[in-house]
């Protein structure tokens, strides 16, 4: 059998030292199966990397564990655990691997327990989330721990879509905090959040209801629009989109269109927002044409058990209530009304705080 070089050299080297100089050299010590031993690297090859470990003889990478010594060259030290005291050749069959992940969750260990940011890029995304590897270590950076410049906001549940704005990150550096990480069951949990927190932190205490701001839209939905406000994510809910009735929040913008908005709450971790505070209020200047008495002509836009609304000029919705549809409680405002047709009505009420004007129906007063 043929004895690789590097363990050659190792034999020769114990033969040149006594017995005591062996025993009190650190090197001779007896290999044990899980140790992480230290050694320099002899060669690197497309198959296998051998080590020499001094008086310890001669250490054995294996095909499978190459990909994790690629950066290795001949003479670097280099750390390895002890997967086979002694092969038939004689050599120690090495682990990089295992060396990589112990030293990689020892570093993990550190930065959690210091609150340190450290940066990542995501190497593949699912619907859940982001896969991360740092010093050896899958992880995981869930949507929900995402800043609000990164967060799939989406309309619906348009899975496809999230999916895509989490392969888009893919390759990009992200700055983290580590969340929670456990050696034994092999769980590393990131936020993006957690990193960003400390500067939000300062930026929220700049900000006071009634700033006007500017922010990028990143997400519509069926409820209003998400804004990234310098970091800050914002709301603006579908009743604060446009003085007039808004069906569809998309039709009013478009996931990365810069917009301009009023801050009317500051909440724990997110701005409320408003867009049509900033345009002239077109109810009160309408408002101005009615007043209590007067006969006005509508168009019937919504009907309810408890009565119908009606529009009466292009900003002025106004409610006309079952009580002012009849004698009884039986009245039934969809034997009385159909969508879209425009009736005569009377005004019987205007309140410009609440926003409300009241209705009679003036077709039925009248045959009363």
């Amino acid at each position: 059998m043929s004895i690789p070089y590097g363990r050659k050299k190792s034999m020769a080297t114990k033969a040149k030292l006594t017995m005591d100089e062996l025993l009190a050299n650190e090197d001779s010590k007896a290999i044990v199966l899980g140790d992480t031993i230290e050694g320099k690297v002899l060669s690197v090859k497309k198959h296998e990397i051998l080590i020499d470990l001094g008086a310890r003889g001669v250490g054995l990478v294996p095909r499978r564990e190459v990909a994790f010594g690629r950066t290795l060259k001949e003479g670097d030290d280099v750390s390895a655990s002890v997967v086979d005291t002694e092969m038939e050749d004689g050599m120690v069959l090495l682990s990089l691997r295992k060396a990589v992940k112990e030293k990689g969750w020892d570093e993990i260990s550190s930065k959690l327990e210091a609150g340190e940011i450290i940066e990542v890029q995501p190497f593949d995304a699912n619907r859940g989330g982001l896969l991360v590897e740092y010093e050896g270590i899958r992880g995981f950076l869930p949507v929900s721990q995402l800043s609000a410049e990164h967060y799939p906001r989406v309309g619906g549940s348009d899975k496809d879509e999230i999916l895509q704005r989490l392969n888009a990150l893919v390759g990009k550096p992200i700055r983290v905090r580590i969340l929670d990480a456990d050696r034994k069951t092999n769980k590393l949990i990131l936020s993006e959040k957690e990193a960003i927190k400390d500067g939000l932190a300062e930026r929220f205490s700049k900000l006071a209801v009634g700033d006007v701001v500017k922010g990028v839209v990143t997400g519509v939905v069926d409820f209003g629009i998400f804004v990234n406000v310098d970091g800050i994510e914002g709301l603006v809910h579908i009743s604060e989109i446009s003085w007039e009735r808004v069906n569809n929040p998309a039709d009013y913008v478009k996931v990365g269109e810069t917009v301009e908005a009023k801050i009317i709450a500051i909440d724990k971790d997110r701005l409320s927002l408003s867009m049509k505070q900033l345009q002239e209020d077109p109810w009160l200047s309408e408002i101005a044409n009615f007043k209590k008495g007067d006969k006005v002509e509508g168009t019937i836009t919504r009907i309810t058990p408890f009565g119908a609304f009606v529009q009466i000029s292009p900003a002025v919705e106004a409610l006309v209530h079952v009580s002012e549809l009849g004698e009884g409680s039986d009245v039934d405002p969809e034997k009385i009304f159909t969508l879209n047709e425009r009736k005569e009505f009377k005004v019987l009420d205007i309140d410009k705080e609440g926003r409300k004007i009241s209705l009679s129906f003036a077709e039925k007063k009248a045959k009363k």
